[in-house]
């Protein structure tokens, strides 16, 4: 599961001790709440059918995916079902792919997601494997479906923005450079990242006073 309020709490404590910026914007819109989903398959399905799309449809999605399968959380049910009856429950050839690309890694044990590597990099390797599955998704599994504390998506376009609006960067800065800016934040990325998200929707709450 992903990271308690106790733990983003501590972690904002030690960001907010390290960084005089991060303290300030703490004050302002204060602790982020958690962000924990399951561990396992399902997450990653859901993951898939989220992708450019709105939360509604990808809700709507699964609701149809699981009434064709019976079960969706089951990864061999995906071996009995067509194209045409994923298409019929508004998946696209694309994501139809992807999914069973997913099962595949996961029943032939490739796969094991109660027994990723312990090192985020290597964990990481084994998720991108899976068609679909590029390294944001990886990153952000391992940050709310398995609690990860150092998982750092700078790849994530809000990471970006609000990395700089917290910092006091005139312009967004790069992916390169938001990587660069968070190793002096180690070993609390994952705080660090829910918190820009946070900070991201706080809007103009979060604007430098």
């Amino acid at each position: 599961m992903g990271l308690s309020a106790e733990q983003i709490r501590e972690s904002m404590d030690a960001l907010a001790a390290m960084e005089p910026a991060i303290a300030a914007a703490l004050g302002r819109i204060g602790y982020p709440a958690p962000r924990i989903r399951a561990r396992g398959y399902a997450t990653l399905v859901r993951t898939i059918l989220g992708q450019q799309v709105s939360v509604a449809s990808a809700d709507a999605h699964w609701r149809r995916l699981n009434a064709l399968l019976g079960d969706a959380t089951d990864p061999t049910r995906m071996h009995g079902v067509s194209d045409e009856e994923l298409r019929g429950a508004g998946i696209s050839r694309q994501k139809a792919g992807y999914l069973r690309s997913l099962a595949e890694e996961v029943t032939s044990g490739r796969l094991n997601l109660a027994e990723l590597p312990q090192d985020d990099e290597e964990a990481i390797a084994q998720l991108v494997r899976v068609k679909g599955i590029g390294r944001w998704s990886a990153e952000v599994y391992l940050l709310f479906a398995e609690g990860r504390t150092d998982i750092w998506p700078a790849g994530d376009l809000a990471v970006q923005i609000e990395m700089g609006r917290i910092l006091g960067h005139d312009a967004r800065p790069s992916e390169k450079l938001v990587r660069e800016l968070a190793e002096a934040f180690r070993p609390h990325r994952s705080a660090l990242a829910i918190f820009t998200w946070h900070h991201y929707g706080a809007g103009a709450d979060a604007a430098p006073v």
